[in-house]
């Protein structure tokens, strides 16, 4: 069970790095004012280069802070790509699910995180806007076909509304967790430095269905390394 934890002074166990990639205009800046601020901005304006929150929670008695990095989806921010990957342990692959064509283009931004970051980076899929069910362009069943033949978690999403954000950023950070802590871990230090080669090579076996939170579930299937 991971609870959130406020205190500013407490020691750091562990800094995870997450990204968010994904189309412009799918959402990623509300998710992530949702997940570190519990807000919804309206009238919120496209992303301009890249901007990253954080936020402090208890995983299994440690206490970890999550760096989450946004940045815009659109074609000409590309070139941040290597610096924005550098580092991160976890990825958020988030898609609209009414627009069909931010779905079919998770197979590139996938594809791109993969090579920047490798193939040991903790990925979920996000189908973002789920209050927009009367929209629907992308069917749940797609998404987790697509999630089940690239080996990653599957989660559909309501910023506006508050549904399954904590969740999937947890279960994110908690499966990092449960990665980095079977190793052979760095000293303390070493972490705030969001050492990518923690994760390098190591073998994730995973069961078929994340830890619950809130009565909610995330999909995941086979093994990956």
């Amino acid at each position: 069970m991971s609870n959130l934890h406020g205190s500013y002074n407490q020691k750091i166990d562990y800094v995870f790095k997450i990204v968010l990639i994904g189309d412009s205009a799918v959402g990623k800046s509300q998710l992530l004012a949702r997940f570190s601020r519990d807000e919804f901005n309206v009238d919120s304006k496209a992303t301009i280069g890249v901007e990253f929150q954080t936020k402090t929670l208890d995983i299994d008695h440690k206490t970890v802070k999550a760096q989450v990095w946004d940045t815009a989806g659109q074609e000409r921010y590309r070139a941040v790509t290597s610096a924005y990957y550098r580092g991160a342990l976890g990825a958020l692959l988030v898609y609209d699910i009414t627009k069909r064509e931010s779905f079919d283009h998770m197979a590139r931004w996938l594809s791109e995180l993969r090579e920047h970051a490798g193939d040991s980076i903790v990925v979920m899929l996000i189908g973002n806007k789920s209050d927009l069910g009367s929209l629907r362009a992308v069917s749940t069943e797609d998404a987790k076909e697509f999630a089940q033949s690239q080996n990653v978690f599957f989660m559909e999403t309501s910023a506006l509304e508050a549904t399954n954000v904590e969740p999937a950023f947890v279960s994110v950070l908690t499966e990092i967790y449960r990665i980095v802590s079977k190793k052979s871990l760095l000293p303390n230090e070493e972490h705030e430095k969001g050492d990518a080669s923690l994760l390098k090579g190591t073998e994730l076996a995973v069961n078929n269905e994340l830890p619950r939170a809130g009565g909610t579930s995330s999909y995941r299937c086979c093994t990956t390394s």
